[in-house]
C-alpha cells in the first residue's frame, strides 16, 4: 500500500476503495443506501454517529488519494478513462468535505445578514485546490457553485426537518433529490440551469412543515460563482419569495402575483412588481394555499409555467420569468380536481415532483422518540440554548395531558403552542374535548343503542373525520356541509 505507483496506475484494493467513493458521491446523502456505504468506507459500526462517521470516511479518502499519488501532488490528468472519473469523485469529495464547514459559516452569515454580498473568500482557495488537482478553470469554478448548491441543500433540509421516524427520513431523501435529482453526477454537467422547468407541489396538513420543505428547495437553487470576484452572482436568501394565496381577496391575488402598472385600476398609484417580477433567475415563487386560487388565475398562472412569461395587471407587454414555481396545499387536490375546482392541465404542469409532508401524528406513531427530538429544537428556538431537563419537563406534561392516541390535528404548529402552554402553566388541555378513541367509541356505542341524536350524529362523525384528517376543509368536503357548520360542530360554537 505503502509502495510508489506507477503513473496514471493503481491496484486493485485502490480500484475498488475508488468505486466506494463514487459510490459515496453519487448516493443521496440522506438514503439508508450512503449511509451502508460510508460504515464499509471507514469499517465503522451502525451506531458510529454521523459526525465521526463521516470523519473516517474523509481521513481514510485523503490517505488513500495520497498514497495513489505517490509522494507526488495528485493530479487527476495523470489517468485516463473510468480511473480519471473514480479519481476525480474521490478528489471532489475530499474537497467538498475540506471545505463544508466555510460553506456552512458563510451560509449562516447570509441567513443573518452579514455576509457582506456575494462574497466568499475561502472560495479562492477552493479554486486553488481544485485547479492543483488539475480541473480546468471554468470546470472548477463550476464546482464551486455546485459544493454551494449541495451545501445549502443540505444544511436546510437537516437543519429544518428534525425527525428519525421512517417518514421523515423519506422526506429528507425525497427534498434532497428534488434538489439535486437522483443522480447528481448528470445534475452537476446537464441539469444546474434547467431546473425552472421541474415544479413541485408539497402535499399535507395545516401546520405539517410544508412552508420549511419549501424553503428548503426554494434556498437551495443553482446560483453561478464568478472567479473574477470570488463571489457568487446572487444571495439565496433574497432568491426564495414565499405568497400565501390564501391571504388575498381575488380582487388583489393579481396584482400581488404579476404586478401592475401605475393606473391599472382605482387605487394603483405606482407600478408594483409581483412576486413573479421580483423572482430572480436563480430563485423560486413559494404558492402556498394553491388549493384557494380561482379558475382564472389557475389559467394565468398555467401560461406562466408554459410561456415562462407573465403580464403585469394593467400591461400589454409580457415579461420573462426564469424562476422555479413551489406549490404547496392542504386540500385533496384529487378530489378538488373530480369536482371541476382545480385544473387538470395546471396540475400537470406543477406537478413534475409530488412530496407528501406527513403529519404529526405519523411521525409519533412511528416512532414515539420523535417527540423528545422535536421538542429540542422547539425549546432551543423559544429559551435561545439546549436544555435536556425542560425538554424532559415538558414531554412528561404532554404525556400526562394528552392522550396516547390524541390526533393533534394542529401538527407541529399545535405542538409549539403546546410548549409555550407548558411553560407558562405547567399544563397544556387539548383543543379537541375528547381523544379520537373515545369519539370513536361513543360513536358506534351510540348508533348500536339508538341514542344519538342527529344533531349529535353529525358532531360525533365530524371530530372523527377531522382528528384523521386535521381540517374543517377536509371534513366539510366528505360530509357536505359548509365549513362553518362542520366547526360549529367539532368545536361547540353556537
Amino acid at each position: 500500500m505503502g509502495v510508489h505507483r506507477t503513473s496514471g496506475q493503481v491496484g486493485a484494493d485502490d480500484a475498488a476503495f475508488l468505486a466506494q467513493v463514487s459510490a459515496a458521491v453519487f448516493h443521496n446523502p440522506f438514503s439508508d443506501a450512503r449511509h451502508a456505504v460510508d460504515l464499509a468506507l471507514a469499517g465503522a459500526e451502525d451506531d458510529t454517529p454521523r459526525a465521526e462517521l463521516l470523519e473516517r470516511v474523509v481521513h481514510r479518502v485523503e490517505s488513500r488519494l495520497m498514497e495513489i499519488a505517490g509522494g507526488d501532488s495528485l493530479d487527476v490528468r495523470r489517468f485516463r478513462g473510468e480511473l480519471r472519473q473514480s479519481i476525480e469523485h474521490a478528489a471532489l469529495f475530499l474537497l467538498f468535505h475540506r471545505y463544508a464547514d466555510a460553506f456552512d459559516a458563510f451560509i449562516e452569515a447570509q441567513v443573518a445578514g452579514d455576509a457582506g454580498g456575494h462574497g466568499a473568500s475561502f472560495t479562492r482557495a477552493l479554486m486553488n485546490d481544485l485547479e492543483a488537482y488539475g480541473f480546468r478553470k471554468d470546470a472548477a469554478a463550476h464546482m464551486v457553485a455546485v459544493f454551494f448548491q449541495m451545501r445549502r441543500a443540505f444544511y436546510f433540509i437537516d437543519q429544518s426537518l428534525t425527525g428519525r421516524a421512517p417518514c421523515m427520513r423519506s422526506l429528507r431523501a425525497r427534498l434532497w433529490n428534488n434538489i439535486c435529482t437522483a443522480d447528481i453526477g448528470r445534475y452537476a454537467s446537464l441539469l444546474t440551469d434547467r431546473m425552472e422547468d421541474f415544479s413541485t407541489i408539497l402535499l399535507g396538513p395545516t401546520g405539517s412543515g410544508k412552508g420549511a420543505a419549501a424553503a428548503a428547495i426554494g434556498r437551495s437553487g443553482f446560483i453561478p460563482y464568478d472567479p473574477r470576484r470570488d463571489a457568487f452572482v446572487d444571495v439565496f436568501t433574497a432568491a426564495f419569495i414565499p405568497i400565501n394565496l390564501s391571504a388575498y381577496p381575488d380582487t388583489l391575488i393579481e396584482s400581488e402575483l404579476f404586478g401592475h402598472r401605475k393606473g391599472a385600476f382605482t387605487g394603483a398609484i405606482d407600478t408594483y412588481d409581483g412576486v413573479l417580477g421580483r423572482c430572480s433567475p436563480h430563485g423560486a415563487v413559494f404558492l402556498d394555499e394553491i388549493g384557494e386560487v380561482s379558475i382564472p388565475v389557475q389559467i394565468k398562472l398555467l401560461r406562466v409555467l408554459q410561456e415562462r412569461s407573465f403580464t403585469p395587471v394593467g400591461s400589454h407587454t409580457p415579461l420573462p420569468f426564469r424562476g422555479r414555481v413551489i406549490a404547496a396545499t392542504h386540500q385533496d387536490l384529487g378530489a378538488m380536481r373530480a369536482a371541476g375546482t382545480f385544473r387538470d392541465d395546471f396540475y400537470y404542469r406543477l406537478c413534475s415532483d409530488v412530496i407528501e409532508v406527513p403529519p404529526l401524528r405519523l411521525r409519533l406513531a412511528e416512532d414515539p422518540g420523535e417527540l423528545e427530538l422535536l421538542l429540542e429544537r422547539v425549546l432551543l428556538r423559544i429559551v435561545g440554548h439546549e436544555d435536556s431537563g425542560l425538554v424532559d419537563e415538558v414531554a412528561t406534561a404532554l404525556r400526562r395531558d394528552v392522550p396516547a392516541d390524541y390526533a393533534w390535528p394542529g401538527n407541529v404548529r399545535e405542538l409549539e403552542q403546546a410548549t409555550r402552554r407548558i411553560l407558562m402553566g405547567h399544563a397544556f388541555r387539548p383543543d379537541a374535548a375528547r381523544s379520537n378513541a373515545d369519539d370513536r367509541t361513543a360513536l358506534g356505542e351510540g348508533v348500536d343503542a339508538g341514542a344519538l341524536t342527529a344533531k349529535g350524529l353529525v358532531s360525533l362523525y365530524c371530530r372523527v373525520l377531522y382528528a384523521r384528517h386535521g381540517t374543517y376543509e377536509d371534513v366539510a368536503r366528505r360530509v357536505e356541509l359548509d365549513r362553518r357548520t362542520v366547526k360549529k360542530h367539532i368545536v361547540g360554537e353556537g
